[in-house]
């Protein structure tokens, strides 16, 4: 029996298979904890052990079913705070709706800050995200927010698996992603391209074409880097537009592979040698239906994130050496 300030961790049914790949590194077992749905849906949490007093972790991503999934994550909440928990955690590896950051048109809603809101009320302490889609969601919250970069895990992976990136371009398939794509393209010491969109008509479902790519990709590996893919519309007319300027080979590698509305049969007939994602979203379905799909585990990452917060160690130690020499 665990006593004190100890590691507890507790999951939802977002992404069991996270949950236990983090308990295992950190060698703490997962707090027993039933969520289940009553018959007209409302959500029922019991945790089965005592948290008085602890350091509790939830890992919940946003996924799949994001609206039950954030639910289960404030009711988890809710449970540890009216249990005496010392602190609580919640590690959300993908943020949901982390695309509504911003009023982009008249009358639409910010929905990551009312996110952050809920969180908040419910009695989340602090939050561990990863790879946010939009930095300025950490200033949504009133505590701490910790955004653990999946960069690192892509940089060495880069040099350990693809052919011939000494060779290579590192792509920003649209303006808004050149900021990371420059950070990664410095630390491997290579030239970077952006891919310029622009909708043919005014119209809200207008298909997208290639306006302008600024860079030299001839010959050359092209490594597209983004945060997420959903639709993989974005993916496709950028892989299709590298090999029109003559790209030597295409690679794709996305933090959030969430793949929600994208047959994965058009993933396979891209002109693409592999799509890199890491498990922040549950992949085993995706990747039976595509063998061109590739999974990185940031459970290494997210374990030690969770040691350095309980122990009150710095969390941006992670961003260097260590996280490259994370094995894969």
């Amino acid at each position: 029996m665990l006593h004190g300030n100890s590691i507890r961790i507790l999951t939802g049914n977002s992404h069991p298979e996270l949950a236990n790949a983090v308990a295992d590194r950190l060698n703490v077992p997962l707090t027993p904890c039933t969520v289940k749905k009553f018959s007209n849906g409302e959500i029922n949490v019991k945790i089965a052990e005592s948290i008085r007093e602890e350091d509790v972790f939830i890992i919940q991503s946003g996924c799949s079913d994001v609206n039950d999934n954030l639910m289960e994550l404030l009711i988890l909440i809710s449970a540890c705070k009216g249990a005496s928990a010392r602190r609580i955690t919640a590690v959300i590896p993908c943020y949901p709706y982390a695309r509504m950051a911003q009023k982009d048109k008249s009358r639409a809603p910010i929905t990551a800050k009312l996110v952050a809101n809920m969180l908040a009320v419910a009695g989340c302490d602090h939050v561990i995200t990863m790879d946010l889609h939009a930095s300025q969601i950490q200033g949504f919250f009133d505590f701490p927010v910790d955004n653990l970069y999946s960069e690192p895990l892509m940089i060495s992976y880069i040099k350990r698996n693809i052919p011939d990136w000494q060779n290579g371009i590192v792509v920003s398939p649209d303006a808004g992603g050149a900021k990371r794509v420059t950070a990664i393209a410095d630390k491997l010491g290579l030239d970077f391209a952006v891919i310029h969109r622009q909708r043919m008509t005014r119209a809200e479902n207008a298909p997208e074409k290639v306006e302008v790519l600024v860079g030299d990709v001839r010959d050359k590996v092209a490594i597209l880097v983004d945060d997420m893919i959903d639709t993989g519309r974005t993916l496709s007319i950028a892989a299709k537009s590298l090999k029109d300027h003559g790209a030597k080979a295409v690679y794709a590698l996305i933090s959030h592979g969430l793949l929600s509305e994208t047959k994965m049969s058009m993933i396979q007939d891209l002109p693409i040698e592999q799509l890199v994602v890491t498990n922040t979203v549950p992949q085993e379905q995706h990747s039976a239906g595509c063998n061109k799909l590739v999974t990185i585990d940031v459970s290494p990452t997210i374990a030690e994130s969770i040691r350095r917060t309980h122990n009150g160690e710095s969390i941006s130690l992670l961003f260097g050496d260590w996280a490259e020499g994370v094995g894969m």
